[in-house]
């Protein structure tokens, strides 16, 4: 359970923290408008992501016996987590141009969120293997897993929304540009776990 615990951890973390359309949203309400606005739009992913899991889980139960497939998806997680860590490393901050940005509202931040092809390729690739690879042990592992990744993706976006409200210069300092290169070399490690796992799928070592 420790092992998916971390797992969700990390991913929510990075993907909280990664620049964004919902991190735009999460940060353009909070500075026109107020903290309580940002935090709105942070909690977009509860609502849109639940029938994306749903689906996902769906076709990969029909997929549990073709190891190639499975093999094959696994690979694609680690190039998308491998992505994800390649982006962290290079992160040098945050900028929005408010001038550019109209004032944003729950509904577009879930519709922002429902029409990025992130959250499909992610539990697609990453998310729904690992709950099912969760389930395979016992229930506390996939809701170890889910329940932390989904607290940390949507509390990220939250603390970030108030102390984005209380210094806006936040995410141009050396405190975030080192925290999502940690997480970009955290991540690295999980692509190259995604990575063994397809190669084992597809018997190839």
């Amino acid at each position: 359970m420790i092992h998916y615990l971390t797992i969700g951890t990390v991913l929510g973390l990075s993907a909280g923290f990664a620049p964004g359309p919902l991190l735009t949203l999460v940060i353009s309400e909070t500075l026109q408008h107020d903290i309580k606005s940002g935090i709105k739009i942070a909690l977009a992913p509860v609502i849109t992501d639940l029938p994306i899991i749903i689906l996902t889980l769906f076709i990969l139960s029909k997929l549990s016996n073709f190891h190639g497939i499975l093999g094959i998806i696994s690979l694609t997680g680690g190039l998308f987590i491998l992505f994800m860590g390649y982006k962290s490393l290079r992160t040098k901050g945050v900028k929005i141009n408010l001038d550019e940005i109209k004032s944003k509202s729950l509904a577009k931040g879930v519709l922002a969120n429902a029409l990025s092809p992130h959250p499909y390729l992610f539990w697609f690739s990453v998310g729904a293997p690992t709950m099912t690879k969760a389930m395979s042990q016992n229930i506390s592992a996939p809701l170890a897993f889910i329940i932390s990744f989904y607290v940390f993706l949507v509390g990220s976006k939250i603390v970030l929304a108030v102390l984005i409200g209380k210094s806006k210069s936040l995410l141009s300092g050396n405190a975030y540009i080192i925290t999502m290169r940690f997480l970009g070399l955290v991540l690295c490690v999980l692509a190259i776990l995604l990575f063994h796992d397809g190669l084992t799928l597809l018997k190839i070592i």
